[in-house]
């Protein structure tokens, strides 16, 4: 993909800061290394830190904006749709999906009344308490969710209990770590 490419800002970029999860702007001409791009979005080295950079700031990275899944026709969506499309969605410094790392705790899709397609519930967490990450990670898996033929309302919730660790990573994840 684009990791430990080296590229020079083409304009101001809305930016958050890892890990306290604070707005930030990265100023055109500023050089930024890409550490990943997973998931539609960008963690960059740059002299103010990393930070995550969103997919419809692709353009000031140089970049292509990355294309968005078809939508589908099969119907309304299911849960099977919604833990697919929740593997898309990536903490910004750890090359591994949020279901695959355990973060995802619980996934509902309810009718909505008049079948008006569904409601999806989702309860997360994070791997640290103090990441704050958190709200960008969250609302990630909302708007992909959002997305989703038939999704009327999403809702993404963080919680802590029970507190993560280790031993929820699955095994395709810890693969990827090199865990195994």
């Amino acid at each position: 993909m684009h990791e430990n490419q080296e590229l020079t800002l083409t304009r101001d970029t809305d930016a958050i800061q890892i890990p306290s999860g604070d707005k930030l702007v990265l100023k055109s001409g500023a050089r930024v290394i890409i550490t990943q791009s997973l998931g539609g979005s960008y963690t960059v080295a740059s002299e103010m830190g990393l930070a995550r950079i969103n997919a419809e700031n692709a353009d000031a990275l140089g970049l292509a904006k990355p294309s968005e899944a078809p939508k589908t026709e099969s119907g309304p969506t299911d849960e099977k749709a919604v833990w697919e499309v929740l593997k898309s969605c990536y903490d910004p410094e750890i090359p591994v999906n949020i279901v695959d790392l355990g973060l995802v705790y619980d996934c509902t899709v309810l009718p909505q009344p008049n079948n008006r397609g569904v409601s999806v519930s989702v309860k997360m967490t994070l791997t640290a308490p103090g990441c704050g990450m958190g709200p960008a990670i969250a609302a990630d898996a909302e708007s992909k969710i959002l997305a989703l033929d038939g999704v009327e309302d999403a809702t993404v919730e963080v919680v802590w209990d029970p507190p993560w660790n280790q031993d929820m990573i699955s095994e395709a994840g810890r693969m990827k770590l090199g865990m195994v």
